[in-house]
């Protein structure tokens, strides 16, 4: 299953109900949010559960440090006790990673240039745009390239046959099919092949039949995308395309939101401590989870500086981290109204045995009394 390509027919539909793949990108950050809400909520009464029972954990690593096989023997009796699993918060983070990945690798596609890879969105000029890029004018058939860049066939390949026929058919793993002979040198001719029985067609077309392939070849690296002659010689496929040395071009659009993220990082991490701090936490793991606050968006935006992610999906990192901390404020309120239920629950069952021990105590009082007047 082509997990890419559903990825990129979502986004495709939902850019037809918004008018925007800026706004695709934003309606499937909050669908994705929507669906994790609950998880978010029982991440967040993991996290406040942790922090009370933090201080009798400590009593037992304490206790037990001398022998670590009865420590996690005994922490896991306490955890069945109360009912808890420890690593019941990491699930959200762990489901977030393969939707990162999904749309990292949607918006890098061949598919996603096809459809939306000029689109732009408020500021953000191309969606697909890393940080950096170099890239040559589409449709002269030479390439500007770097000596790193990588190469891929569109999906689809136009394929002329003798009878003067034309079709359009399918690739068979149109990711892998396209191979580059040799090195790439900027400046000189780069050389392209396939095998013939990539192309999904009858085995009698393919040998007897084909004339020349017509197919969409994009440069990964910069998004630039030629329509390629491919010519038959035996079972492959064959095609060159001129290059040219070509200047990086840095994107301010692709930092403004570099910066964004890392603010908007810092404020869900920040709104996150400040809401741990009502809590009984132990001060040094408080200190711990603070520092951490500050230094993860330091790190993370720093590495998005050198590691090339699309402006699209740096704008659904920032709307997630936005909707983030609506979702944490809003699960804080929900946790302290039930503690402060439960609370009351408590309040009420203590007054209750309260007013029946004094109950208890007069009907007792009256009977004494009784009792010695000399009714009984």
């Amino acid at each position: 299953m082509d997990f890419t390509s559903i990825t990129v027919q979502i986004l495709k539909a939902l850019a037809d109900i918004a008018g925007s793949w800026g706004l695709a990108i934003i309606l499937l950050t909050l669908v994705v949010r929507l669906i994790m809400w609950p998880l978010s909520l029982s991440q967040q009464r993991s996290m406040r559960k942790m922090q009370q029972l933090a201080p009798k954990l400590k009593e037992i690593q304490n206790r037990y440090k001398s022998n670590p096989q009865q420590m996690q023997q005994k922490m896991g009796e306490f955890y069945k006790e109360h009912s808890f699993n420890p690593f019941g918060g990491c699930f959200p983070l762990l489901l977030q990673m393969p939707i990162f990945i999904l749309l990292y690798t949607a918006l890098m596609s061949p598919q996603f240039t096809q459809l939306a890879g000029d689109s732009s969105f408020l500021f953000i000029k191309r969606l697909d745009s890393p940080l950096r890029s170099h890239a040559g004018q589409v449709g002269d058939m030479t390439y500007g390239v770097g000596e790193r860049d990588t190469f891929a066939a569109a999906k689809t390949a136009k394929i002329y046959l003798k009878d003067g026929k034309v079709q359009n058919v399918e690739i068979t793993d149109y990711k892998k099919a396209l191979e580059i002979q040799g090195s790439i040198i900027p400046g000189e001719p780069v050389d392209f092949k396939m095998d013939l029985y990539d192309l999904k067609l009858p085995v009698k077309a393919l040998e007897e039949d084909f004339e020349k392939a017509e197919i969409e070849v994009i440069n990964n690296s910069t998004k630039e995308m030629e329509t390629l002659t491919f010519e038959k010689k035996g079972t492959l496929l064959f095609a060159q395309a001129k290059t040219n040395v070509v200047e990086a071009t840095f994107h301010y659009d692709v930092l403004v939101l570099i910066l964004i993220f890392g603010a908007t990082m810092y404020f869900a991490q920040k709104v996150m401590t400040t809401a741990s701090k009502t809590a009984n936490m132990d001060p040094n793991q408080q200190a711990m989870q603070q520092s951490m606050a500050k230094i993860m968006p330091i790190m993370i935006t720093g590495m998005f500086i050198f590691f090339p992610i699309p402006a699209g999906v740096l704008l659904y990192m920032i709307v997630s981290n936005v909707i983030q901390v609506i979702q944490t404020v809003s699960a804080n309120k929900i946790i302290e109204r039930e503690e402060q239920a439960q609370k009351s629950q408590v309040i009420d069952v203590e007054a209750t045995e309260v007013t029946e021990e004094e109950k208890e105590q007069r009907e007792k009082g009256s009977f004494s009394g009784q009792k010695k007047k000399g009714k009984w």
